[in-house]
C-alpha cells in the first residue's frame, strides 16, 4: 500500500486550520538527503497541531499547486510511546507521486510549496487535520510524522495519444483517430462474433516508458459493448481524463495495458470473464464482451 495513504487517513479537502511550521515540534530530523532519515521525538504528549518544517530547502525547481512531486518518504507514528517507523519507501526502493492539490491535507498543500527538488521537508498530521465528519466516524489515529525527499516532479499528463500509428486495427471494430488532441470515434456495430480471449491492438505507439501494474493511470477512453455500438462510459465526453491504480480496475484492463508504452492509444475487446462476467453492471448486460480505445497519458 502507498504510504502516502497514511496522510489521506489524516485528513484532506483543506480541513486544517492552517499550516504552521514545526520548529516547536521537538521532532529532530538527521541524516542525507537521499538517504532514509533518522528521526528522534520529544518525551511527553505528542503534538495535536499539524504543522510542517524545511529541513532542506533543496536547489532545484520549485514546486506549485498543481504539481506531482516525486518523493522518498518515511513515516512513523507518533504516539509517545514507540513512536515507531510504519514504512519508507527507502526500503522499497520505489518513490511515490503526490498531486499537490485540495486532496491532501493542508500542511502538505502550504509545506510542499516551500521546498525545491533536492530538499526535505518535515510534516507533522495530527487529527486537528481530519475532516470534523470524518473525526466522528472514526477513532482517532496517534499523529504521523513524515518526512519527504523531493526526487523531482512528473511532468503533466499528455493531452491525448501521441507516437506513430502502426496500422493495426481489430477485426469487426472501427476507430477513427481525428489527430491532435481530439477524441477517437469508436464503433463496434458488427455481425462478427467477439473472441472468447483478450485481443489487444495498438493504434498509436508510444514513446513513454511501459505501464507497470503497480501503476496509477492517467487515461482518456470511451467504453462500448461489442456488436451494438452501444456506449456505457467515455471520459472524453466527461472533459476529464480518468486516474486510477491499475491493480483496482477489470482484469481486462489490468492485462491489456501493462507493459504498453505511455502516449498509446489501444483498443481492447474483453470477454465477460476479464471484464464483469456473469453480473450486470450499470446498464452493462451480464455476459457483455466490451470494447474500449484508451489513449494512455501518464504513469506514475
Amino acid at each position: 500500500m502507498p504510504l502516502i495513504l497514511f496522510a489521506a487517513a489524516c485528513g484532506s479537502d483543506g480541513a486544517s486550520t492552517g499550516a504552521t511550521t514545526g520548529a516547536g515540534t521537538g521532532v529532530k530530523v538527521t541524516g542525507d538527503v537521499g538517504a532514509k532519515p533518522t528521526v528522534t521525538f520529544p518525551s511527553g504528549t505528542p503534538a495535536t497541531k499539524s504543522s510542517y518544517e524545511v529541513i532542506q530547502p533543496g536547489n532545484g525547481d520549485g514546486i506549485k499547486s498543481g504539481d506531482r512531486v516525486i518523493v522518498n518518504l518515511t513515516v512513523y507514528n507518533w504516539d509517545g510511546k514507540g513512536n515507531g517507523v510504519q514504512g519508507s519507501s527507502y526500503d522499497t526502493k520505489k518513490p511515490e507521486t503526490i498531486a499537490v492539490d485540495q486532496q491532501i491535507p493542508q500542511v502538505l498543500q502550504e509545506g510542499f510549496t516551500k521546498v525545491k527538488h533536492g530538499g526535505r521537508l518535515l510534516a507533522v498530521l495530527a487529527n486537528d487535520s481530519v475532516p470534523a465528519q470524518q473525526a466522528t466516524q472514526q477513532p482517532a489515529e496517534p499523529t504521523k510524522v513524515f518526512v519527504f525527499d523531493i526526487v523531482g516532479t512528473q511532468p503533466p499528463p499528455l493531452k491525448a495519444a501521441t507516437g506513430k500509428e502502426t496500422g493495426e486495427s481489430l477485426k469487426g471494430v472501427k476507430v477513427v483517430s481525428p489527430g491532435g488532441d481530439k477524441a477517437p470515434t469508436l464503433t463496434t456495430k458488427t455481425d462478427d462474433k467477439p473472441s472468447d480471449k483478450l485481443v489487444v491492438k495498438t493504434l498509436i505507439e508510444g514513446t513513454g516508458p511501459k505501464v507497470e501494474a503497480s501503476q496509477t493511470l492517467t487515461v482518456h477512453y470511451t467504453g462500448k459493448l461489442w456488436g451494438s455500438d452501444k456506449q456505457f462510459d467515455s471520459s472524453w465526453e466527461r472533459g476529464q481524463p480518468a486516474e486510477f491504480p491499475l491493480s483496482g480496475v477489470i482484469k481486462g484492463w489490468q492485462e491489456g495495458l501493462a507493459g504498453v508504452p505511455v502516449g498509446s492509444r489501444v483498443v481492447m475487446s474483453i470477454p465477460p470473464d476479464l471484464g464483469y462476467g456473469d453480473q450486470e453492471q450499470q446498464g452493462i448486460p451480464a455476459k457483455s464482451t466490451l470494447v474500449f480505445v484508451v489513449d494512455i497519458l501518464g504513469a506514475a
